[in-house]
């Protein structure tokens, strides 16, 4: 059997009040309409069909390493329309089609699963994902035959007293007979007040063909659409929770998962302990063994095991094992910072290499610059890479020991087994095992003070 899908995602999203298409607003660092292809692909269905429409460029963008198809909407003119405007996608196509929406992200892979299966061995021309609800206030309401089939799908304003009083809602998620969905697409009108063409018009007319239509409940958390940024926040928190929920259960520990924000694509190895506040985006990988400990924020960085990190940025960069980062340190993107390594309070560290076991304990910046293994910086040292024009690199060898308020003005390079006094300027090649001072003679004034009358 032939499993295909339809995503809309044409909406302006006028409630969202932005420039950007509704289905690009990201839930847990991924745009709502990815999270929807990503479950779709999860069960399996490798054929999808975006239609977009309202900011169309920026959603195939954003969209354009899916591998999705895409149908154009040009004007809003109801989910009916939208549908019909995928014609194109569908035609020679046998089987099966789900509709899903691109601003409903919290579907699960299981759940379409369950709604293929079920529409498969059914035999149906057609199902409607629903939710059972407390309050279906202004929802569809799915009305059953004695048999459990559809009978037809009512809107809120238009319900009797009985059928205001049924709590299964529609989801306006389906799986249609592909046949069937073309042969009723060509008899949907917009004879309504709205003048547009719904999609579950197309239920009432299989239903008057005398077709078979089902309805599938699942949890209403995975229905709910994003129209606001409430429903937005509130579809993060639920998603949140599941992330963090994953990881749990594969060894990681979260102090607090409430004040935990993981991002999809984020992998954590087990036996990490993760504090509160602490924020792990795009593509980050966590190994073995690490402590984060409170107000960390970690984005595309890879941080091997056995690493501490605490109160620190890091972006972009990979962090050795047995590190140490924090509190307090910037790691800028295009950074390599070596095993055992100790980054300390007040330190940043931009586009460079920092080899095993150094020691870059406070105030410090490093920018541009190579830096081999066992070195020790004193407080206060300036890598200086920028002229105000260009940028220039610094070499530092292994086992250097670079004294407190260092200037290393690039481009330079410090041999290894070198010492630097503290002080000092250095603008020339240190020799390998020197000792470099590049700071004015002491000269004392004696009685200086009382002569200018500054004593106090």
């Amino acid at each position: 059997m032939y499993n295909c899908a339809i995503i809309l995602a044409a909406g302006e999203g006028k409630r969202m009040k932005s420039s950007t298409p509704k289905v690009l607003h990201k839930v847990c660092g991924k745009e709502m309409v990815n999270v929807v292809i990503d479950e779709i692909r999860k069960a399996q269905v490798d054929n999808i069909d975006v239609i977009i429409g309202t900011g169309a460029e920026k959603v195939r963008k954003a969209t354009e390493l899916k591998n999705v198809e895409y149908s154009i909407q040009e004007k809003q003119l109801g989910t009916g329309n939208a549908v019909i405007c995928a014609k194109g996608f569908l035609k020679d196509k046998k089987g099966t089609v789900m509709v899903f929406t691109g601003d409903a992200p919290l579907i699960r892979e299981e759940s379409i699963r369950k709604l293929m299966d079920f529409h498969n061995k059914g035999g149906y021309s057609a199902v409607i994902l629903t939710s059972i609800v407390e309050n279906p206030s202004g929802y569809g309401r799915i009305i059953r035959e004695e048999n459990g089939e559809v009978l037809k799908i009512v809107e809120h304003k238009d319900c009797s007293t009985e059928e205001i009083k049924v709590n299964e809602i529609n989801s306006s998620m389906y799986c249609f007979d592909i046949e069937s969905l073309m042969n009723s697409l060509d008899r949907i009108d917009n004879n309504n007040a709205q003048g547009e063409y719904y999609l579950t018009d197309v239920i009432e007319i299989l239903k008057r063909s005398g077709k078979k239509v089902g309805a599938l409940p699942v949890p209403f958390e995975e229905t709910q659409g994003v129209n606001s940024r409430l429903q937005l926040s509130q579809a993060e928190k639920i998603m949140r929770h599941r992330i963090n929920e994953k990881h749990m259960e594969n060894g990681v520990t979260l102090i607090d998962p409430d004040t935990t924000y993981i991002d999809f694509d984020v992998k954590i190895s087990n036996d990490t302990v993760i504090y509160p506040q602490n924020v792990l985006q795009g593509k980050t990988k966590i190994d073995k063994g690490c402590v984060l400990y409170p107000g960390s924020r970690i984005d595309n960085s890879i941080v091997e095991s056995d690493v501490t990190i605490q109160s620190s940025v890091i972006l972009d960069s990979k962090i050795g094992s047995n590190t140490t980062v924090g509190p307090f340190a910037y790691i800028r993107p295009e950074s390599v910072i070596g095993n055992s390594v100790r980054i300390g309070d007040f330190v940043e560290v931009k586009k460079s290499s920092i080899g095993d076991k150094t020691k870059v304990s406070h105030l410090t910046y490093i920018g541009d610059a190579e830096v081999g293994s066992g070195c020790n910086f004193g407080c206060g040292t300036v890598v200086v890479n920028y002229d105000g024009k260009k940028k220039y690199k610094t070499i530092i060898g292994d086992n250097s020991f670079i004294g407190c308020n260092t200037n290393l003005v690039s481009p330079v390079k410090v041999n290894d087994n070198t010492y630097i006094a503290a002080g000092s300027t250095i603008t020339n090649e240190v020799p390998d095992g020197a000792l470099a001072i590049a700071r004015a003679k002491q000269v004392n004034k004696k009685d200086w003070v009382y002569k200018k009358g500054l004593n106090k």
